[in-house]
């Protein structure tokens, strides 16, 4: 389902995909199957998103992001493809981000360039993650610093 108020230019959006009104998809984004994608969303040409991926509103989704299956993006989220931001930068470097599957980002976390998250890793609410996440671990915090494990109950 694509809300009639989506701006949805790619082709390239799978089954039981739900967008939803005031997003903005350009024409080469990957959305893969049974994903929810709330309102107010901006997905740039060079992103790769799985199956089952949920993304809250007000997350842009910049080129050289990749998100696996099974990821939660948490509201506000904030995702950078540059590490030294300029207007109208002639040197500017595409940083790609992973986030592997099963993490879940928490609402107003800043991800910088560059990064990966790991699979399952869970990122708190208003973290600011500077460095990889390793899988399976809870960080938060501004920097974002490792608190526990994730048990594998």
């Amino acid at each position: 389902m694509i809300h009639h108020l989506a701006d949805v230019q790619s082709k390239n959006i799978g089954k039981e995909t739900t967008i939803w009104q005031f997003c903005v998809i350009l024409k080469d984004a990957t959305i893969g199957e049974n994903c929810n994608i709330n309102c107010n969303v901006f997905i740039e040409n060079d992103v790769k998103i799985g199956d089952n991926v949920t993304i809250k509103p007000g997350v842009q989704i910049w080129d050289g992001i990749t998100i696996d299956d099974d990821v939660f993006i948490g509201p506000n989220v904030t995702f950078t493809n540059d590490l030294f931001p300029k207007s109208k930068n002639k040197n500017f470097e595409l940083k790609k981000t992973t986030i592997k599957k099963g993490a879940s980002i928490g609402a107003n976390a800043t991800i910088l360039a560059g990064i990966t998250i790991g699979e399952n890793a869970l990122i708190g609410a208003g973290s600011v993650v500077t460095k990889d996440i390793p899988a399976n671990e809870i960080w938060m915090g501004n920097p974002a610093k490792f608190h526990k494990k994730l048990s594998n109950d």
